[in-house]
């Protein structure tokens, strides 16, 4: 039924039970998955810009190293259900348009991911981003609770 499937994750707890959930899927019906990770970019206020230009450096830094390890985990996990996966790093301050941008532009055919991630406060409900992918998607969008 479904050919490409982008599963978005962050790296939390339930997140990562969603795409082990996604790459089952995906291997029950030969689907190509995409991993992603929206790094957000560096915030902070500071009157001092080379002390901003060194915390932004080491942040880019930091978040590129966690992300490709946390889509390195993912990815082996894929590859021992036998499942062909990419892995996608970008970096967005609108997390939710960049999933359905992505989706999008790779021909994917089904976005699945969890309800909520490390969104904190702004998540209580079903999770504010998995709420505006839905609302965005022009694809089916299976939310893993």
């Amino acid at each position: 039924m479904f050919r490409h499937i982008l599963v978005p994750t962050d790296g939390s707890k339930m997140a990562s039970q969603a795409a082990a959930r996604a790459m089952a899927l995906a291997a029950e019906m030969n689907a190509e998955v995409t991993l992603l990770a929206v790094a957000e970019p560096f915030r902070m206020l500071a009157i001092d810009s080379d002390e901003y230009r060194n915390q932004q450096q080491e942040h880019e830094k930091s978040a590129a190293s966690n992300c490709k390890a946390m889509l390195s985990r993912q990815k082996l996990r894929a590859s021992d259900k036998g499942v062909l996966c990419k892995t996608l790093v970008i970096k967005s301050n609108d997390i939710a348009k960049t999933i359905v941008d992505t989706a999008d532009s790779l021909d994917c055919d089904l976005i699945a991911m969890a309800t909520h991630g490390r969104s904190g406060l702004s998540s209580l409900l079903m999770g504010s981003v998995a709420a505006s992918v839905i609302a965005k998607a022009h694809i089916p969008v299976l939310v893993y609770r």
